[in-house]
C-alpha cells in the first residue's frame, strides 16, 4: 500500500538530496515504491573505502557505506549543489538545476567553492530532502539574546543544560552538535528537569 499520490514515488523520477543514512532509507523507500529512477545527491565529497590515517583507532571512521538499498537501484553524485529547483507553468516539478563544487580544508575549516562553467540539469518529479546538521544558525534570537556560537557553530552549555546567560537552556543538535534522535529525546527530557530545578530554586 503506498502513501497519497503526491506523497507516493510511484511511477515518478526521485531525487534524494543527502548522502547519510537517512538518504540511504529513502534511496530504499523510493525504489519500494516503484519510482522510475532514484538519483542521490551529495554535497560533500565521497568518502573513503578505507580508514584514512587521520582517524585512528578508536575514533569511529567515516567511510562511504553502499547499503542494501543502494543495492536496490540508484545513481550517486557527489560535490553536488542545488541551486534552484525548476518547476512548469503550472507550478509542477521539473527538476534540479545544480553545479559542482570543491572543497578546500587548508584553513582547518571546510570551504565550499562553485567550479565554474560546472552547471547540469537533473530531471524530477519527486525530491525528498535528507540533508545533514552542519551546525546551529546565527540567528537573530540568538543575537538578540547575546548567545555566541562556539568554533563548531554549537551553542556551549554546562553540565546542567544551561548556557553562559541566566535562565537560557539548550540541548540536542544546539548544544551536541549532529547526533542521534534518542540523545535529542533524552536530553530535552534532562533539560526540562533542569529547567524545573532552576525555577523552584528561583
Amino acid at each position: 500500500m503506498c502513501l497519497p499520490a503526491h506523497l507516493c514515488a510511484s511511477g515518478k523520477r526521485v531525487v534524494v538530496i543527502g548522502g547519510g543514512d537517512t538518504g540511504s532509507d529513502c534511496v530504499g523507500t523510493a525504489n519500494r515504491q516503484g519510482s522510475l529512477s532514484v538519483h542521490q545527491i551529495e554535497i560533500m565529497d565521497k568518502l573513503p573505502e578505507e580508514r584514512p590515517l587521520n582517524q585512528s583507532w578508536p575514533e569511529f571512521p567515516r567511510l562511504f557505506k553502499h547499503t542494501s538499498s543502494h543495492e536496490e537501484g540508484v545513481t550517486q553524485d557527489y560535490c553536488v549543489l542545488t541551486k534552484s529547483f525548476q518547476v512548469n507553468a503550472d507550478g509542477k516539478l521539473e527538476g534540479l538545476n545544480c553545479a559542482k563544487v570543491q572543497w578546500d580544508f587548508s584553513s582547518g575549516k571546510p570551504v565550499m567553492k562553485e567550479i565554474d562553467n560546472s552547471d547540469f540539469f537533473i530531471q524530477a518529479d519527486m525530491v525528498i530532502l535528507a540533508m545533514g546538521f552542519t551546525g546551529v544558525e546565527d540567528s537573530k534570537m540568538l543575537k538578540d539574546l547575546g548567545l555566541p556560537l562556539s568554533s563548531r557553530s554549537i551553542v556551549e552549555t554546562d553540565t546542567e543544560y544551561k548556557t553562559s546567560i541566566e535562565g537560557v537552556f539548550a540541548c540536542g543538535d544546539m548544544r551536541r552538535g549532529q547526533s542521534l534522535i534518542v540523545h535529542a529525546l533524552t536530553e530535552g527530557k534532562y533539560t526540562a528537569q533542569a529547567v524545573d530545578h532552576w525555577l523552584m530554586n528561583k
